[in-house]
């Protein structure tokens, strides 16, 4: 049976984001040696955990492997949460945000790039390449973002 699911339909679960404010706290009091060992190997190795998680998320969705997908996504939340932590942003502010934009355009809504839908919509059609979403420079640990997407 193949079921769709309407994911702007909120819907009841167990767990919620007190959850993430909870691990947030945790996050600063005292850690365990594996948690210690991930703050502080800096930005650079958070970054790439996230990333490396996010990743395992999209490949087990690929390969319709639902319990992969699940385990994956808590991954992503909380090194997403310990990323938040090491660069002072506070989960506050994210529920904020995400209140501030459901306010503006519902829940589903999702902020435009920098440019606007006509001007993505024109590149689109005239094939033209993607803006990067990042600085010349910027580095995943010791790899440049400007080589990953010369080789993508």
């Amino acid at each position: 049976m193949n079921m769709t699911h309407d994911l702007c339909r909120p819907v009841a679960i167990a767990a919620d984001a007190s959850q993430i404010d909870q691990l947030y706290a945790k996050l600063g009091a005292a850690r365990s040696r594996r948690v210690r060992r991930l703050m502080e190997a800096g930005r650079d190795k958070m970054a790439r955990k996230l990333v490396e998680e996010a990743t395992e998320a999209a490949l087990d969705a690929v390969k319709g492997n639902r319990q992969g997908l699940i385990d994956e996504s808590v991954d992503i939340l909380y090194h997403l949460t310990v990323l938040w932590r090491e660069c002072g942003v506070d989960p506050a502010e994210i529920w904020a945000e995400m209140a501030r934009r459901d306010a503006d355009q519902g829940i589903c809504g999702k902020l435009p790039k920098r440019r606007g839908a006509a001007a993505r919509a024109a590149a689109s059609v005239t094939a033209l390449p993607r803006r990067p979403h990042y600085r010349r420079g910027d580095t995943i640990g010791l790899v440049p973002l400007d080589r990953l997407a010369a080789e993508g």
